[in-house]
């Protein structure tokens, strides 16, 4: 009988750490503090220390991580954000929620992180195309695609050169690092994301924000329970319900004590595939500033379809992301984007599926996807 393969395994890392989990969860439930319990502050102080950064703030998802700076920054009509349109829809959503425009740009070939040659362009085009010449530019949200960060040192430094502030969507980099520095800590703010499937996750929604800038977390932490001020009755400002729960943050606190050994399985598993793909497939690529912590193991090809059709028929799980680009969503059909605008990000899309990818996945099992990809 064959083997049931996980295109992620989160039960064999919950075995892993049953015991510390339990005891975690159950000093919760003794203490009863569901909400902003001890278990917040400690995660947040780990996390910060684990980032290098002065400030971590949970919050109840990796969208309200993008969207608390966002307000806290004050962004809303008639402001510009650039971003890439080759990304889950919560980067660009947040945009949109406050009333501004996100403005995307495309994507480099190899890393799937938007390209920096093209933000300068887009941004000193914007007021020359009719469709934005009312927008003021604002700020830019990279995101660090699959576990890889984007090339920060330019990013800032164009940003820096027009006056925009960086807002790292790090929802899928937690772990991984450009130039020694940690993901997280690469621009004027970071988010992150603990949705079950990223490299560390809770169960159920979260989040975190990360900052070095004290004024800018001091008004974060207003805007995450309501606009609070002196106490939770006194509201000095428009926010939102943006907790993460103490339960939420014993699971991240009992995974963070073996994310440094997944993250070095993570890389042993990455490393295997491409050792055993690069004549099958377009391998990913790794910029050599820069480490991944392979949130997926994402290929390409031009026989896409044939090879989907081969990994479903010998059981193997595989997800595409993304199928279609934002630009082409719905959502943003007002922006009058059209087929052909950002070639890069629709030819990936094309082209691009993930396979399995967990720190727990055995070689037994990596060489059975292999056989199913490479085989005839």
């Amino acid at each position: 009988m064959a083997v049931k393969i996980d295109f992620i395994d989160l039960k064999t890392q919950q075995q892993k750490i049953y015991p510390a989990l339990m005891a975690r969860i159950q000093r919760v439930l003794e203490h009863g503090q569901y909400i902003m319990g001890p278990e917040i502050t400690e995660l947040e102080e780990k996390l910060a220390a684990y980032v290098g950064v002065k400030h971590a703030l949970t919050c109840s998802s990796g969208t309200d991580a993008l969207l608390l700076p966002l307000m806290a920054s004050g962004v809303g009509p008639g402001d510009a954000v650039f971003t890439t349109p080759f990304t889950f829809i919560a980067t660009a959503e947040v945009i949109q929620l406050l009333g501004a425009t996100p403005v995307f740009v495309d994507i480099d070939p190899r890393t799937f992180n938007i390209a920096p040659d093209l933000l300068a362009e887009a941004i000193v085009n914007l007021p020359a195309d009719p469709k934005t010449a009312h927008l003021k530019p604002r700020g830019v949200i990279p995101v660090d695609l699959f576990g890889q960060p984007a090339d920060y040192d330019k990013i800032n430094a164009i940003a820096q050169s027009h006056g925009l502030f960086v807002l790292e969507d790090a929802a899928q980099s937690f772990g991984a690092t450009y130039k020694g520095k940690k993901a997280g800590a690469l621009a004027d703010c970071a988010a992150t994301s603990f949705f079950p499937a990223k490299p560390l996750g809770c169960y159920g929604d979260g989040g975190a924000v990360f900052t070095d800038n004290d004024d800018l977390a001091d008004v974060m932490r207003s805007i995450r329970v309501h606009g609070m001020g002196q106490d939770r009755y006194d509201n000095i400002r428009i926010g939102l319900n943006a907790r993460l729960d103490s339960l939420q943050a014993a699971v991240v606190l009992a995974k963070l004590d073996i994310f440094d050994q997944e993250v070095r399985d993570r890389q042993q598993v990455a490393e295997r595939y491409s050792q055993a793909l690069r004549e099958v497939v377009e391998v990913p690529y790794v910029a050599p500033e820069c480490t991944s912590i392979w949130a997926q193991y994402s290929v390409l090809s031009h026989r896409k379809a044939e090879l989907l059709q081969k990994l479903q028929a010998a059981g193997i799980p595989t997800a595409v992301y993304y199928p279609l680009a934002l630009h082409l969503q719905g959502a943003f059909a007002p922006l009058g984007y059209k087929p052909g605008d950002f070639p890069v990000s629709e030819q990936t899309s094309a082209r691009i599926f993930s396979l399995p990818m967990h720190p727990y996945l055995s070689r037994n099992v990596q060489d059975q996807i292999v056989r199913a990809l490479a085989g005839p």
